[in-house]
């Protein structure tokens, strides 16, 4: 694979886009859940809503595409797909929802993390020993764990809703996540990895005949839209937000280093320091990105990875098809708008089981990258997910402090975050107590993101044996 070229002619330009499409479909759950949770939680309208899943999905091709491309100053030419951060859904919506903050906040927050990763870029091998396994394991849990009440609450038929709980929505929520476990368990490769996205379709669909799908949102959409900088609010920067934000931002980092290292392998490529901070750069300018266009901050999906190793096409032509499409979805707000026919109740469903994939890939890497017969390693644990997950259920904990200081200490995600971090410096230091790894190592493991990719990529191995052939 030629190292600057992307398109060259060895397939059919037919395969390359049937391939680039697998990518945008195994994301794309992901990609329409965030924008879906955040707008409704804030109170954005149909039209907003349509707006924000549209420039998302702009957005997420647009970062892919930096990072498939590539050049001297940013970009780790791997075939990586960016899309939405799961960690920054809580965080914004407390942003959003803050007295005196609001949504111009978020993305100030957004710009101001994007620019502190690109700045910063070149340190982070140094400022990563602050988040060794136990730590990144930790707070993906709580992350998982203070994401389900969400989940739950659009199961029901979501906030506020008039048939909150009524034996429809809990019919529809439950029959979502009892038809994706049997997908899981009937189905291998390619269709189990877009699991969670035809579930989504098939729930959508029973609703349909139920009569409680609204086409509204489809059929005020237009065609194409303009895409505008600061459409919804200018940035307003914001102490507080912005340190929550770069907190979520340096986790979201941890994990992509963990998808760089892992394609690095199989695509055959040593990935050193001057790579990964390339690939940083990338990501940080990504953020930057969405906030600007006011949409979301991006890191890499490990769900695609494991896409990579079972079609065996390593080449990044089929990334950057994927990226081409997502920037092209982004400019027809009518093909964005079919997002909104999925009711709460089916949404919810498959949040269950979406959310429940970052808790379980928490506790994987609690259980197989530390050390948990040290008391220590315990009691960090112990302290982190119960800091983080007591604020989540007792909301109004912290509701004496200054505004400044409870947008750090009221979300869950940042105050289980913080308890972490503190008590491993405490308890294990920066040394390798704690099993982490220098990310010169080609045996480097960070995070959750490696570990999921490389079960995923394992998975996927299985699956063509079972089956005898490759997606």
């Amino acid at each position: 694979m030629s190292s600057d070229r992307i398109f060259q002619k060895h397939r059919h330009p037919a395969k390359t886009f049937s391939l680039g499409l697998q990518h945008v479909l195994a994301m794309y759950a992901g990609a329409i859940v965030v924008p879906m949770i955040v707008g409704n939680a804030i109170g954005m309208t149909q039209e907003q809503l349509t707006y924000l899943i549209a420039i998302d999905l702009l957005a997420c091709g647009v970062a892919t595409l930096m990072q498939v491309w590539g050049n001297r100053l940013f970009g780790i030419k791997l075939p990586v797909v960016l899309g939405c951060a799961f960690q920054a859904v809580s965080p914004m919506i407390m942003i959003g929802n803050a007295p005196g903050m609001g949504i111009g906040a978020i993305y100030g927050a957004i710009i101001a993390s994007g620019l502190f990763i690109f700045i910063f870029s070149g340190l982070f091998g140094q400022l990563i020993r602050l988040f060794p396994p136990i730590v990144t394991g930790s707070v993906v849990t709580i992350i998982g764990v203070t994401l389900i009440p969400t989940a739950m609450t659009n199961l029901g038929g979501g906030q506020g809703a008039e048939d909150f709980g009524s034996l429809s929505n809990i019919a529809l929520g439950f029959g979502v996540l009892i038809f994706i476990v049997i997908l899981n368990r009937v189905s291998t490769g390619f269709i189990r990895s877009i699991s969670i996205l035809v579930g989504l379709v098939v729930g959508t669909v029973v609703a349909a005949f139920m009569g409680k799908v609204d086409f509204s949102p489809v059929a005020n959409a237009s065609w194409f839209h303009a895409i505008t900088p600061f459409h919804f609010a200018a940035p307003v920067f914001n102490l507080s937000a912005i340190l929550t934000m770069i907190l979520v931002a340096i986790v979201s980092v941890v994990e992509s280093t963990g998808v760089f290292m892992v394609l690095g392998r199989i695509v055959g490529r040593d990935i050193g320091s001057k790579e990964l901070a390339r690939g940083y750069r990338a990501e940080g300018l990504a953020i930057m990105l969405g906030g600007i266009f006011n949409s979301f901050p991006y890191t890499t999906y490990s769900q695609n990875v494991g896409l990579v190793q079972m079609s065996r096409v390593k080449t990044r032509d089929v990334v950057a098809v994927a990226g081409i499409l997502l920037v092209i979805v982004g400019f027809i707000p009518k093909i964005a708008a079919t997002a909104q026919l999925i009711p709460h109740s089916v949404l919810g469903g498959a949040m269950v089981a979406l959310f429940g994939l970052v808790l379980s890939s928490g506790i994987r890497v609690l259980g197989d990258q530390v050390d948990l017969s040290r008391h220590e390693n315990l009691f960090i644990i112990a302290c982190s997910v119960g800091m983080g997950l007591g604020v989540s259920v007792v909301p109004g904990l912290f509701a004496g402090l200054p505004e400044e200081l409870r947008i750090l200490v009221d979300n869950g995600i940042i105050a289980g975050s913080f308890t972490a971090i503190i008590m491993n410096l405490l308890f294990n230091g920066l040394g390798e107590k704690n099993g982490h790894l220098k990310v010169t190592s080609d045996d480097d493991v960070f995070g959750g993101a490696e570990e999921a990719a490389t079960q995923e990529t394992s998975s996927a191995d299985a699956s063509k044996k079972s089956v005898g052939s490759a997606v």
